[in-house]
């Protein structure tokens, strides 16, 4: 025969049992939030070590002594060594590009075409003109494209201008920059300061005119950016900003 309990000791039996459910929600939500603590403690931790990480000169990145010329002396330079048939210039252009778009005004940009052989000169006017042109956003992926994607080698001052023609520039103006003496004195400037810089690798990176930054140094494309950050800083540092 079941035991008999009352109205009374059901009742008690139920709020017993309540509130012990009560009791282990309670444990729970209490094991969910240290959880989550936790791991914002974590990320936070990574982030603060990811901003508070020191950089050595030597083993992840060089000085470049003397130091080379910047264009402008009001801002703190990033100058970008590239080759455009260069495969880890290329892959490392939408790496690059989300991070130029972060750069604060106190930082100025610029990319400087590599120049080791004869058909390196002809992209480099290629790139110069795209400046001066003004189509600098329009050409630059293309020309990426055509040389890396569709393997097209524009071993000549034709297959650039096809190019360019190809993308809305009209052949007159292609012609008179590409050969114009402004663009000839840029590409000379370009191969000046690679050669003071000591680059022999790209893509490379220069900070200010003092430091070079590798990938074989830093370890990889992103931490380029992460010790070229460190630069700036310590380049505005040393500027009193």
């Amino acid at each position: 025969m079941p035991p008999f309990f009352s109205a009374q000791e059901h009742q008690a039996r139920n709020v017993v049992s309540i509130y012990l459910e009560f009791i282990v929600e309670i444990i729970m939500i209490k094991r969910l939030f240290l959880s989550l603590s936790l791991a914002v403690f974590a990320l936070s931790c990574a982030a603060a070590d990811d901003t508070a990480k020191t950089y050595v000169v030597g083993t992840d990145y060089d000085l470049i002594s003397p130091p080379v010329r910047t264009l402008n002396p009001d801002t703190i330079e990033v100058g970008e060594f590239f080759w455009y048939g260069c495969s880890h210039c290329y892959s490392f252009e939408s790496v690059l590009g989300q991070w130029k778009k972060t750069l604060p005004e106190d930082v100025s940009f610029r990319g400087i075409p590599a120049v080791w052989r004869g058909n390196m000169e002809l992209h480099a006017r290629a790139y110069f003109t795209a400046e001066v042109l003004g189509v600098m956003d329009t050409m630059n992926p293309v020309i990426f494209q055509a040389m890396n994607v569709d393997k097209k080698p524009l071993a000549s001052e034709a297959d650039i201008a096809k190019l360019f023609v190809a993308n809305g520039i009209s052949a007159e103006d292609f012609n008179n920059t590409f050969s114009s003496f402004g663009v000839g004195s840029q590409v000379n400037q370009a191969v000046a300061t690679a050669k003071a810089a000591k680059i022999t690798g790209t893509p490379a990176l220069m900070v200010n005119g003092k430091y070079h930054v590798s990938g074989r140094k830093a370890g990889s494309q992103a931490d380029m950016l992460k010790v070229v950050d460190f630069l700036i800083e310590k380049e505005r540092a040393a500027k009193g900003n």
